[in-house]
């Protein structure tokens, strides 16, 4: 059973958690960091993996998503404490972090920020810092939304005002997944529009601006998983990442997308219940 609940913040901020068990006593307590854009609520191919291995699973919407309150000008490395305070109110100490697509940046921010506490990571499909070491675009099918929010948050609103979504970004395979294990996320996707664009676009402004981290801070073992057919995030962003993080390895998905490659969730909940050993 899934328990939800709103965590008020020391500025008054509130956020929507979850906390999908199994107990306290877990072996691992795993943070889940959502998507962009998503509502937060656990998906239950998540919830089911963890369900399996006995791993406690938590999640949390970031700010203007789900329900959570807005936090106007964040960057990616504000997610460190608000994940922290949504830990606390748990009363979790420790906690391993995995996050996909967009949530994989702010896994990385609570382990470069809260060392002590996370103790490993792993980011599926995520995007890496902004940076002119390499063609950060090049291999993304529509990278529009992304360039106008190197333009600041006004720039990134108004194109939000006629953004399509562009189905070539997906290869079969992402569709696949969409209309089998994963069809709950599609679900969760379409009901995050009752809460508006506005997370969507601090997420992507938040992306293309000094991110208030550095990826050589991150201590902790890293695990990146990348499709190498992703066009949403190419696999030139993993592999710069691969050479940037201090402690960390690649699992490279050659028949892969941006949505298939989540079937490996269960795998990496092993390897970070191995990591947890």
């Amino acid at each position: 059973m899934v328990h939800e609940r709103d965590v008020r913040l020391g500025d008054g901020r509130v956020l929507r958690a979850y906390d999908a068990g199994p107990d306290a006593a877990s072996t691992l307590v795993l943070v889940w960091h959502h998507g962009s854009p998503q509502t937060g609520a656990p998906l239950d191919p998540v919830v089911a993996a963890a369900a399996a291995r006995g791993i406690r699973l938590i999640s949390y919407a970031r700010p203007s998503y789900g329900g959570s309150s807005p936090n106007p000008g964040r960057d990616v490395a504000s997610a460190a404490a608000d994940v922290a305070a949504v830990a606390d109110a748990f009363s979790v100490d420790r906690f391993a972090a995995m996050g996909a697509s967009g949530g994989a940046p702010h896994a990385l921010a609570g382990a470069a920020l809260e060392p002590v506490r996370v103790r490993a990571v792993v980011s599926i499909a995520g995007i890496a810092p902004f940076t002119e070491a390499f063609d950060w675009f090049a291999g993304m099918r529509s990278p529009d939304a992304l360039r106008a929010a190197l333009d600041g948050r006004e720039a990134r609103a108004r194109f939000a005002e006629t953004e399509e979504f562009d189905p070539e970004q997906f290869l079969p395979a992402d569709y696949a997944a969409l209309e089998g294990e994963w069809v709950s996320l599609g679900t969760d996707v379409g009901r995050s529009d009752a809460f508006g664009p506005d997370g969507l676009i601090d997420d992507d402004v938040a992306f293309t601006s000094p991110w208030g981290f550095d990826l050589e801070q991150v201590t902790a073992p890293v695990l990146l998983v990348q499709g190498e057919g992703d066009r949403v995030v190419p696999r030139t962003h993993a592999a710069w990442m691969l050479s940037r993080l201090p402690n960390a390895r690649l699992w490279m998905r050659l028949d892969d997308g941006h949505v298939s490659v989540l079937g490996t969730v269960p795998d990496a909940m092993d390897w970070l219940l191995e990591r947890a050993r």
